[in-house]
């Protein structure tokens, strides 16, 4: 926030010098590398040496922009060559900038414009204002200039004015100007905060310096003082107003200079300093105890780190570009000077500085905030202080502006325990805990040692946030952001502000799983009971809170390592768990869900679960009813916890179903769910249901499939799928389209004569009208005759209106007829946006043949994109292999495609040179389709 030089530094003549002076801090490279200033003056003055006047101002304006075409190269190359010189760099294009002012308004003024004796209403003064006026710009950033005179305009000035717009115009430098009179500054200052804010931060440049100086005096006796807490509230709101737009400060995609913890939040919290306290610069706010030395070097260091940022995000985009968005994090972590490290990638290791940074700047925000509070305290409503009442604070503490404050720092530092007592009041009374003493624990995390961990009534205190006081969600939060929580568990540090690089997680690691404790807590104070009736149900029968509370807070502590962090998880609990006061037995299902927590939603979405054997496994993994309910509600608490749009009634269903297949095997053995009795009782149900129809059509219905049919849809499907048999011609292709509700998708259902490779083209049909398939099932009945049932949903994931069905049907028509091929028409729609391509995903495939009793399954694990599944399907069936149901699971960029498949013969792929040349030709398709995706 250095302002590089104000009204008492500035030259009292007339125009000022030419070019300014170059600013003591330094700039990013010589300066005369950047503007040698002795040799455009000569260029300058030669271009008027000449007789005449015409043509002058484009003469003025090549030498300027050759000029300035290459201090912006020297300036970028120099900062890509210190790519963490971020006061240089801003200091240097803002010197820059001074530089081009300077020779436009010296030729405008002394040249094309001269006043040889100007009259008291002929003066004028030129200021920068805004971001231009701190002195901080990067290399997009406007240029804001007020040209202030005494009174009304004079025609001399207008000229002035004017020939400086044009010439800076010319030179593409992006101006936002007004002209205005010391007074028309003060009147609207009053009615607009924006433009007090940007007078706030006004340098002056060249002209008249006493009308600068007027200025100055007057905006601080008439405007800035007396209306301090005005300007706080004012700028309070505008901040709240951002961070709604913007989102919160873990957003995947942030916006440098608007995001939450951006660079916004500091330069309002310096505007509210500067306005308060009337400092220039923000170490001054140490003298006054505002900051602490500690905090002052996170605040330039938070302030450099980000400007660094902005500058890469700007000279890669090419553009005033704000938005770190997937593509540009990886350019910007490698201009950065990051490397791949640790199993994690460049990107990953930045964008967790980049969150740490911004959570330090939400820490100071609190701080200062604090500080302003405390001398302009507004008071409470008079009804609210009458009627709002608040539980009393122990002893030791005290209440300050409704928070939670030390009442004595040596008395409450004497025993560390305090430091964890702390939130355990806080929770007890509701009140939010005072930012002082937020400052006192965070000074003193050393206290929290190996023998405070150890400590029996340390573990009692920290359990008892988890899970008495009915809000663990907003400790940990606040632990987290404080230091607290990795210094009592030391293992949790790593994750902390931890960045997936992918597109299904919304959230740090860290957040991710406090967001997972959030939403345990919300099912446990029954607010989801419509949306989550078995996770409901469950918590209401009963189960180890203590168990599944520490699972999720350590389930995904082992990510960000070179080893799967499922297992390094476990490993990791193993230690844990018994630290905060578990016993034997429950440390090994702590350690068990660690290792499994990912086990259901696998089995749910990249398994068929009407497949009994899929059941069987999942049981035998299991064991217990009681491991069931705990990993069911871990699972559904950690799927919510991934971001805002990840649960849906497809996972909803699909885990539900799980569950309850799983249970009865469980209590009942697996005889209950055996094919045979399936298919018996969905027989029974058809018939009931289609009770009207002939004897002889009933019979033919029944007996016309083979047994995974049966087993495999339900009874919905199966009346559907007799309805488009009934009297089918071979020639005809029969489509009904439903919305799922219950699922989130719409089921289509499509009945024809049976053909090779007719799986692959229902999927291209699918793919060209633009849906998502997420489920699948594909049967050949004993008459020759082939059903498939899809679940599909359009681009924002959810099932098609039923307004968009007649014109789905009709594009899905003439792709079986032949008027549109697939294959062609893919190229347009089979893209991979800019924005998604830095992501990697490497391309894996399995095959099992222990997952199901019939069918291989082959499980591809690779880049997502529109044409993927079409691919596949048409790859499998070139190879003369038969798909009879495909599972698709969805994360982000990434998709696992899984398909039961038999040959051509009816056998499983037990051979390995079978094996490997299938997996060859998949590869094959997936690299062919991601160069055309790409291209």
């Amino acid at each position: 926030m250095t302002q590089l030089h104000n009204v008492s530094e500035a030259p009292a003549s007339k125009t000022g010098s030419i070019v300014p002076p170059v600013p003591a801090a330094g700039l990013i490279c010589a300066a005369d590398e950047i503007f040698d200033r002795a040799a455009v003056i000569a260029e300058l003055e030669a271009i008027f040496a000449q007789d005449g006047v015409n043509g002058q101002r484009g003469d003025v304006v090549k030498v300027l922009m050759a000029r300035r075409k290459a201090a912006m190269t020297t300036i970028a190359d120099a900062f890509r060559a210190k790519p963490l010189a971020a006061r240089e760099m801003t200091r240097s294009y803002t010197w820059l900038t001074d530089c081009l002012i300077g020779c436009a308004f010296f030729v405008a003024t002394e040249r094309l414009h001269p006043a040889h004796t100007p009259t008291e209403g002929e003066r004028l003064s030129l200021l920068a204002v805004g971001g231009y006026g701190r002195g901080e710009m990067a290399p997009q950033s406007d240029v804001d200039l007020l040209f202030l005179t005494p009174y009304k305009i004079t025609p001399w000035a207008e000229s002035v004015i004017e020939t400086m717009l044009y010439i800076l115009w010319d030179l593409r430098l992006k101006v936002g100007h007004a002209s205005r009179t010391v007074r028309d500054c003060l009147r609207l200052g009053r009615e607009d905060f924006t433009i007090r804010t940007a007078l706030l931060e006004h340098r002056y440049l060249l002209g008249d310096a006493r009308l600068a100086q007027e200025l100055a005096e007057r905006l601080e006796n008439e405007l800035f003082k007396g209306s301090e807490r005005e300007f706080i509230d004012a700028k309070l709101e505008e901040r709240d107003n951002r961070h709604l737009k913007q989102g919160q400060r873990y957003v995947v995609e942030p916006n440098v200079k608007e995001g939450k913890g951006g660079l916004r939040d500091l330069q309002s919290l310096f505007w509210i300093a500067k306005y308060v306290y009337h400092v220039s610069e923000v170490q001054e706010l140490v003298a006054l105890d505002v900051l602490s030395d500690d905090e002052l070097e996170h605040f330039i260091a938070a302030e450099s780190f980000l400007w660094a940022v902005r500058g890469h995000l700007h000279l890669i985009a090419g553009r005033p570009s704000e938005q770190l968005t997937f593509d540009v994090q990886v350019e910007v972590a490698d201009a950065l000077g990051y490397k791949d490290t640790g199993g994690r990638r460049a990107v990953e290791h930045f964008m967790q500085d980049f969150f740490r940074h911004a959570t330090s700047v939400g820490d100071l925000t609190r701080i200062i905030l604090t500080k302003l509070e405390a001398d302009h305290a507004k008071a409470a409503p008079l009804m609210e202080r009458i009627f709002r009442r608040r539980p009393r604070a122990k002893a030791g503490y005290q209440v300050i502006h409704n928070r939670l404050d030390v009442a004595d720092a040596d008395t409450f530092l004497a025993d560390p325990l305090n430091l964890l007592r702390l939130f355990e009041e806080g929770l007890r009374t509701g009140m939010l805990i005072h930012p002082n003493a937020m400052r006192l624990v965070t000074a003193n995390l050393h206290l929290i040692d190996d023998d405070l961990r150890a400590n029996k009534e340390a573990r009692r205190i920290f359990l008892d946030l988890l899970l008495k006081h009915g809000n663990p969600e907003r400790a940990l939060r606040r632990m987290n952001e404080l230091g607290v929580l990795s210094a009592f568990i030391p293992e949790f540090e790593p994750i902390v502000a931890m960045m997936q690089f992918n597109m299904y997680h919304s959230y740090t690691v860290d957040e991710h799983t406090i967001q997972v404790i959030a939403n345990f807590t919300h099912i446990e104070k029954e607010e989801l009971q419509d949306e989550l009736p078995l996770s409901s149900e469950i918590l209401k029968t009963g189960i180890n809170r203590k168990v599944l509370m520490v699972a999720m807070l350590l389930h995904d502590i082992g990510k960000g390592r070179d080893i799967d962090h499922s297992i390094l998880g476990a490993q990791i609990s193993r230690k844990v768990a018994p630290r905060l006061g578990l016993n034997k037995s429950e440390v090994e299902t702590v350690e068990w869900l660690v290792r499994h927590h990912l086990l259901m939603s696998d089995m749910a979405q990249k398994r068929d679960i009407a497949d009994p054997r899929t059941v069987r496994d999942f049981a035998k993994a299991v064991k217990t009813v009681e491991r069931l309910n705990l990993l069911t509600v871990l699972t559904v608490c950690d799927i919510r916890g991934v971001g805002p749009n990840t649960w849906n009634n497809w996972k909803a269903v699909l885990l539900r179903a799980l569950h309850g297949q799983t249970k009865l095997v469980l209590e009942d053995g697996m005889e209950a769910i055996t094919r045979e009795n399936r298919g018996t009782n969905a027989k029974k149900l058809l018939r009931a249901e289609l009770s009207d129809w002939p004897a002889k059509d009933l019979k033919k219905e029944t007996g016309r499939h083979y047994d995974p049919y049966w087993q495999g849809l339900h009874i919905t499907a199966h009346k559907v799928f007799a309805e488009l048999l009934r009297d089918i011609p071979n020639d005809e292709i029969r489509i009904d389209l439903h919305p799922d509700d219950d699922r989130d998708a719409t089921r289509a259902c499509f009945a024809m004569a049976d053909h090779p490779g007719i799986f692959s083209r229902m999927c291209g049909a699918l793919a060209l009208v633009g849906a998502n398939i997420v489920d699948a099932r594909t049967f050949t009945s004993k008459d020759g005759h082939a059903t498939a049932a899809f679940w599909i949903q359009d681009a924002e994931g959810k099932p098609y209106e039923s307004g968009r069905l007649p014109r789905l049907r009709q594009m899905i028509e003439k792709t079986f007829k032949g008027e549109v091929v697939t294959r062609d028409a893919m190229r347009t729609r089979d893209v991979i946006k800019k924005r998604e391509r830095a992501f990697k995903v490497p391309t894996t495939v399995t095959f099992d043949n222990e997952g199901s009793e019939i069918y291989t399954i082959i499980e591809v694990d690779t880049r997502d994109r529109p044409g993927l599944l079409f691919d596949l399907t048409r790859t499998l069936a070139n190879t003369n292999v038969y798909i009879a149901s495909a599972v698709i699971a969805t994360y982000g960029e990434q998709v696992v495609d899984t398909f039961y498949v038999k040959d051509m013969f009816g056998l499983k792929f037990h051979s390995a040179n079978k094996q490997k040349a299938l997996e060859k030709k998949l590869r094959e398709a997936i690299e062919q389709g991601v160069e055309r995706a790409t291209a």
